[in-house]
């Protein structure tokens, strides 16, 4: 039940998208609904010919359409996701999980009433998440917000009976963009502490001195996320067999693993909390403030809120991390081997390196868009597109290198430590496959 913006949480979330809970609208949003729409239609009808966008104008490249007076409710009623909405649409599909969190996300625009529409539209949206869910395409974002994939998301929806002003806060905004952060953030905490162990019991197959990772590292470095991936190596690495590496016998791969992993800890936390933030913001446009001492009868204002500035550049850093860890990976594999004279040839990841480099290239605003009116697309589709190819990218890289760094310590006749002995069964299960039996 979500009864207020403070509702949209990333833990709620999850349980919305991956565990199937349905969404009920509370009372206290119900009423804040009720009155917020009332409060808009008597600004409304103080004066029909004032500028509300997609109330009294036209949508997207016809705004400057004035719409007369007499003819509002018409325009509002007449509302529709047109074919040619999803335009260029294609390629891979999202996630249903994904969608239903869409869904989720829309709905914070409502619970405070600054969507300026009646609770029965938000009660039809949170229903959607009955199902069934339509497919929702990832790639062929040309527009300003996100409209073309929220066209996909709200096939379902009923708009027969839309009134003045009730169009944009379902269509409009950035929810998509809510979305993918969440989804995206809820993978790479659990993500990260997978490369963390497989780094550690690399670090322990290669013999690496357990001074490298000193707890006074981190005060030295001064930065908290450094420290807490080196805490985090030390309990992975308690409780090993000892090597007898010299520290000038350890490359440098090894060394630096506290300073990227606590960049990758940053990257992390960074997506964290933009997706924490965009869950719960308003961003209709127009968007509706409710009366006060300087404006009795409240404010419609339209805003940029269609455009998530915050999520992907997150999503830009989280993928450049798991590119550095990729490329750790990979160069620890090619360590252990040559530290092994009875070693043959081992798995190259250099091609999984270069694909994940290749998709930290970040996204960025679009240099061009042939559009006097929606002259700026957004670029998180994008974005999310690369972050779960470097993250694919570091998947596989992880799985070969903990099989690397068990063959060497089975080579030296050496034990893991208890933290990664788990991570090092699953892979090597993975390997052998199911019982023919």
């Amino acid at each position: 039940m979500v009864n207020s913006r403070d509702d949209f949480t990333l833990d709620n979330y999850r349980r919305v998208s991956e565990g199937g809970e349905p969404v009920a609208i509370g009372p206290r949003a119900h009423e804040a609904m009720a009155a917020a729409r009332a409060d808009f239609i008597r600004l409304l009808e103080s004066d029909r010919t004032q500028f509300i966008y997609g109330v009294t104008s036209s949508f997207g490249p016809r705004v400057k359409v004035t719409i007369p007076p007499e003819q509002q409710r018409a325009h509002a009623r007449g509302f529709e996701f047109r074919g040619n909405w999803a335009r260029g649409f294609g390629g891979d599909y999202l996630d249903e999980r994904v969608v239903r969190g869409i869904i989720f996300a829309r709905l914070a625009n409502f619970v405070a009433g600054n969507s300026k529409a009646r609770p029965v539209i938000a009660e039809r949206l949170a229903a959607l998440l009955d199902g069934p869910l339509p497919p929702v395409p990832l790639d062929g974002e040309v527009g300003a917000g996100e409209g073309l994939p929220l066209a996909h998301v709200l096939r379902g929806f009923r708009l027969d009976d839309i009134e003045e002003g009730e169009a944009n806060p379902v269509t409009n905004g950035s929810p998509v963009s809510a979305a993918l952060a969440a989804d995206t953030a809820l993978r790479a905490a659990p993500r990260l502490d997978r490369a963390e162990r497989a780094l550690a019991l690399s670090a322990a197959a290669f013999g690496v001195p357990a001074d490298a990772y000193a707890e006074e590292l981190g005060e030295l470095w001064g930065d908290a996320d450094e420290a807490a991936a080196l805490a985090a190596l030390r309990r992975h690495l308690a409780g090993a067999s000892p090597g007898r590496r010299q520290a000038g016998q350890v490359p440098a791969s090894y060394l630096i693993l506290g300073r990227v992993l606590g960049q990758a800890r940053r990257a992390v936390a960074g997506l964290t909390e933009a997706s924490q933030v965009s869950l719960r913001s308003v961003t209709d446009n127009p968007v509706y403030l409710p009366p006060d001492a300087a404006h009795p009868l409240g404010q419609a204002l339209s805003t940029g809120g269609f455009h998530n500035a915050m999520t992907y550049p997150a999503l830009n850093a989280l993928a450049a991390a798991w590119a550095d860890l990729t490329l750790l990976a990979g160069r620890h594999v090619t360590a252990l081997r040559a530290a092994d004279p009875a070693a043959g040839p081992g798995p190259e990841l250099s091609a999984l390196a270069e694909e994940a480099r290749a998709a930290a290239m970040p996204t960025l605003l679009p240099a061009a868009v042939n559009d006097p009116q929606d002259d700026v697309s957004s670029p998180v589709f994008g974005a999310y597109r690369r972050e779960a190819t470097a993250a694919e990218c570091l998947d596989r890289a992880i799985a070969l290198l903990v099989e690397e760094a068990g063959r060497a310590l089975d080579a030296a006749g050496r034990r893991p430590a208890p933290p990664v002995r788990d991570p090092l069964q699953r892979v090597r299960a993975a390997r052998k496959g199911p019982d023919p039996a």
